[in-house]
């Protein structure tokens, strides 16, 4: 057996490298680029998935209270539609804004770690998939070290 960091030849019971101290035994499967690389990609998916969940009840609102409102559904006081119809905007908005921040992450774009903190902290209130989807993010994304290795990963990219 050889040691791999400077090939020295290692005795079967050895431990250690003599030359230059190197564990010897199991070796990585994947090496270990940083401590967000992995979670990123994570979270972009999972702003994805969470966004698609979010376009389903904005179409169905937008369509049942919208302008182009094709049945009544129950005798409603006007402002009710009005109320109902910004509400589907608002859930569509921001399935969008997700898309865009799930898009951006995968793609490590610079400027999607910002993007996806502030959309972290606006989902907070949407429990309990918007929750821990922002507190995921925000504990991925907001330390200092993790911004140091976004802005790496984002050049290299």
């Amino acid at each position: 057996m050889f040691c791999d960091r400077c090939g020295t030849r290692l005795s079967d019971p050895a431990n250690f490298c003599p030359t230059c101290g190197k564990a010897a035994g199991v070796t990585p499967l994947m090496p270990v680029r940083s401590r967000i690389d992995g979670h990123v990609r994570l979270v972009g998916i999972l702003w994805l998935a969470l966004s698609a969940f979010h376009v389903i009840p904005a179409l169905v609102l937008l369509s049942i209270f919208g302008h182009g409102m094709w049945f009544e559904p129950l005798a409603l006081p006007g402002f009710v539609h009005g109320i109902l119809t910004m509400v589907g905007w608002m859930l569509l908005a921001g399935s969008i804004l997700g898309f865009v921040t799930g898009w951006g992450l995968l793609q490590r774009e610079p400027w999607a770690r910002t993007l996806a903190i502030v959309m972290a902290c606006l989902n907070l209130v949407h429990m309990p998939f918007g929750t821990a989807l922002g507190i995921y993010t925000l504990w991925v994304l907001l330390p200092a070290a993790s911004e140091r290795e976004y802005r790496s990963v984002a050049r290299a990219a």
